[in-house]
């Protein structure tokens, strides 16, 4: 892939390590020694490899199973245990267990994704013995195939922690990039594809639409049209981690970031990688039969700075909603959209304790996720089960090392006490400040690790603005139109 910026991760290899995490409560023993630095490589019945790693000193019986990110087509696929080695040297030094695997397939691999961290921990079983706690993690589309795992095979967990975790599901997150995508074509970009791409064309089309951008960019009135086909993913105008957001009156440059994050980031995946899942789902996966963009547009997190730059450019921001509007519509394959509610959209129904972690500043997988995933929680009446932390950073997954461990921390206490007692924003930056140098961030532009205060803040996301309503489609209710 030519270019999905990456915005989070730790590059160093090693860290100081001060104060600790407290595992769960525990009912028995564990029944065999993980311990002495082992690591157990391993290969599954469909090619898939695992890694597993126990710590030097007494296992504390608790195992972490991490679910790794999306891997694009082609590119190494290596087991991963755990998000970045600081995090992972911390939790190995304090007595915890490490598993993952790296899936069989690369792309929208939940299919393979979901068996192989179950076969994974069948491996961690037969070699060690079965863990007191199991907890799921994973970051991104490991966010989401660890809210599967519990959601599927909720008799294998204790708890779950998905962070920067594609939480609307994927039925709804791809409806939601069509949005985009299709008011991108229809105003700037007429000669892309926003479905049906094809694998073959799949290069071709994000090159074109990156043309397309590069030109709109140039001219007020691409600039706004611009920030429109932003608006309808609520992407955020804010880009680069360590940078300062812009101010909330500051429209071109939240433009300006939202362009990045079009052309960087989120266009790789809608005009290019689209392709695979088509692909795999056996057509398209994706509708706006009963879209209304005119809603949606007054919905969005985006709306005001939509306004201001249409008035700006002495553009009709209401000419080019009647054109979207009136465009002929986008109709899904039924079958593919079965693929992808399957593989997977969620109903709600949680069984152990949940805490999720979302930067504010994410426009890849927006905040909003947060918001999709809570309502169908709380429809389901298991809102006590649920809680949901933030951290005031742009940036997909741009956490350090100590906010991660404190959102952990905040879930053991929850498994040890049974009781949810999560800080206030200013007691979990105190937490994380207390880990010292695990407070780092690396520079994704120069690949430096810069010291970084933690950011937790108090934020409620706006409405998700294309939610999928899983156990409608399931009774059979129309598709479409569920917009």
């Amino acid at each position: 892939m030519r270019r999905i910026t990456k915005l989070a991760g730790i590059a160093l290899a090693t860290a100081l390590m001060v104060g600790g995490l407290s595992a769960g409560s525990a009912s028995a023993a564990p029944t065999a020694a993980c311990t002495g630095s082992k690591t157990v490589n391993g290969t599954l019945k469909d090619g898939a490899k695992y890694l597993i790693q126990c710590p030097s000193g007494a296992w504390n019986g608790t195992l972490l199973l991490y679910s790794h990110g999306y891997v694009v087509p082609g590119s190494p696929n290596p087991p991963t245990d755990v998000g970045d080695p600081l995090t992972g040297a911390f939790l190995l030094a304090h007595g915890f267990a490490l598993a993952g695997s790296s899936y069989a397939t690369e792309g929208w691999a939940i299919q393979q994704a979901l068996p192989d961290q179950v076969n994974t921990l069948k491996a961690f079983d037969s070699a060690f013995g079965k863990p007191r706690t199991t907890i799921a993690w994973g970051h991104s589309l490991g966010g989401i195939i660890t809210a599967g795992l519990i959601q599927v095979y909720p008799s294998l967990f204790n708890a779950a922690l998905p962070m920067c975790g594609v939480l609307s599901g994927g039925v709804a997150t791809w409806n939601t990039a069509l949005d985009g995508a299709f008011a991108f074509q229809q105003l700037l970009a007429p000669g892309i594809q926003v479905v049906n791409i094809g694998l073959a064309n799949a290069g071709a089309n994000l090159a074109a639409g990156d043309a397309a951008a590069e030109t709109a960019q140039g001219t007020a009135q691409g600039q706004a049209r611009l920030a429109l086909v932003a608006a309808l993913s609520d992407t955020p105008g804010w880009f680069l981690p360590l940078s300062p957001e812009p101010a909330a009156t500051d429209y071109p440059a939240q433009e300006v970031n939202q362009f990045e994050w079009d052309t960087q980031v989120t266009f790789p995946f809608v005009l290019e990688l689209r392709a695979e899942l088509e692909a795999r789902a056996g057509g398209n996966v994706s509708w706006n039969t009963g879209v209304n963009y005119a809603a949606d547009l007054a919905k969005s997190a985006d709306l005001t700075e939509v306004q201001a730059l249409y008035k700006a450019a002495g553009l009709s921001l209401t000419k080019d909603l009647r054109k979207l509007d009136s465009a002929p519509r986008i109709f899904p394959d039924l079958k593919a959209v079965a693929y992808l509610a399957r593989y997977i959209s969620f109903n709600g129904n949680i069984s152990v304790p949940v805490l999720t972690m979302h930067t504010t500043g994410d426009g890849l997988v927006v905040p909003e996720n947060e918001q999709a995933y809570r309502a169908v929680v709380d429809r389901d009446g298991n809102g006590n089960l649920l809680r949901q932390i933030f951290v005031n950073r742009a940036g997909h997954c741009a956490f350090t090392p100590a906010e991660t461990l404190t959102a952990l921390q905040t879930l053991l206490n929850r498994l040890s006490t049974g009781h949810w007692h999560v800080p206030s924003p200013a007691g979990l930056n105190a937490e994380a400040t207390a880990l010292g140098p695990l407070n780092v961030f690396v520079d994704p532009t120069s690949g430096q690790p810069v010291a970084t205060a933690p950011q937790f803040i108090s934020y409620t996301p706006t409405q998700y603005l294309r939610p999928f309503d899983l156990p409608r489609f399931i009774r059979g209710g129309p598709v479409p139109p569920l917009g």
